[in-house]
C-alpha cells in the first residue's frame, strides 16, 4: 500500500503542522509534530494527546472529527467538507444554530467540553449548511453532571450564542439573552489572571496575531 501524500498545507505553528492528506480511504487530516521546536514538543505533545482523548469519547458522533490514529507524534482524525464559519457565515439562518445547539449538547452528554468554541475557526459550516465542531486540543473531559463540567458547558453554549448574535441576533430567544447578560466567576478569572498571560505568550512568544481564526465583528 503507498503512503498518504499530503494534499495541502492546512496550518502550521509552534505546535505542530496541520495537513489536508490523501490516504488509501481517501482524505483525512494530520497534525504532525515532526518540526515542533525542542522547547515546545512537551505541550504540543500535551495537547494533541488531549485532542486524541476527546477524540476517542466522541466515537461514532456526526459532524465531529473521528479519530483515526495517534502515534505520539502524529494524530490523524477524519476530514469533514467545509467552511470556517467566518468563510461561509450563517447570516440570518436560524436552522444552523438549532442544529449547533444541538450539537453541542450532544457532544455535552459524552462528557466533552470544547473550551474554545469563541473561534469561529472551529465552527465549520458544512457542505449542505449543517454544523460541525473542530480542533479538541483544549477540550475538558469529565462526568456531564459533574459541578465543572456543567459549568464549563454553560461557556460553550455562551460562545455559540455569541455567534448567533452576531450572525441571526433577531432569533435570540429571551433564555438566551438572559444567558449572554449572566457572567461566571470562571469567566472573570480567566480575563484578570489566564488571559493576560495567554496574551504574552502567543503574542510575544509565539509571534500569533490576536484572534487568528476569528471573523471580523460587524
Amino acid at each position: 500500500m503507498r503512503p498518504p501524500s499530503e494534499i495541502a498545507a492546512l496550518k502550521a505553528d509552534s505546535f505542530g503542522r496541520i495537513s489536508l492528506m490523501q490516504g488509501g480511504d481517501g482524505p483525512f487530516v494530520r497534525r504532525d509534530l515532526a518540526h515542533v521546536p525542542l522547547w515546545l514538543r512537551l505541550p504540543a505533545w500535551w495537547l494533541a494527546r488531549r485532542e486524541a482523548l476527546a477524540l476517542h469519547k466522541v466515537a461514532g458522533m456526526a459532524d465531529v472529527p473521528q479519530l483515526l490514529a495517534w502515534t505520539g507524534r502524529r494524530l490523524d482524525r477524519s476530514y469533514m467538507e467545509g467552511a470556517a464559519m467566518y468563510q461561509r457565515p450563517p447570516r440570518g439562518d436560524l436552522p444552523y444554530f438549532r442544529a449547533a445547539h444541538r450539537l453541542l449538547k450532544q457532544l455535552h452528554r459524552r462528557g466533552i467540553a470544547h473550551n474554545d468554541l469563541a473561534k469561529e475557526a472551529n465552527w465549520l459550516v458544512l457542505e449542505d449548511g449543517r454544523p460541525a465542531i473542530i480542533d479538541f486540543q483544549l477540550a475538558t473531559r469529565g462526568h456531564p453532571r459533574s459541578r465543572w463540567m456543567r459549568l464549563l458547558a454553560r461557556q460553550d453554549l455562551r460562545h455559540l450564542l455569541k455567534h448567533k448574535r452576531t450572525y441571526c441576533a433577531a432569533s435570540l430567544t429571551p433564555t438566551e439573552k438572559r444567558v449572554l447578560k449572566r457572567t461566571s466567576w470562571l469567566r472573570d478569572l480567566w480575563f484578570r489572571t489566564g488571559k493576560p498571560v495567554y496574551r504574552f505568550i502567543t503574542r510575544r512568544l509565539l509571534k500569533w496575531e490576536d484572534n487568528e481564526g476569528q471573523g471580523p465583528k460587524p
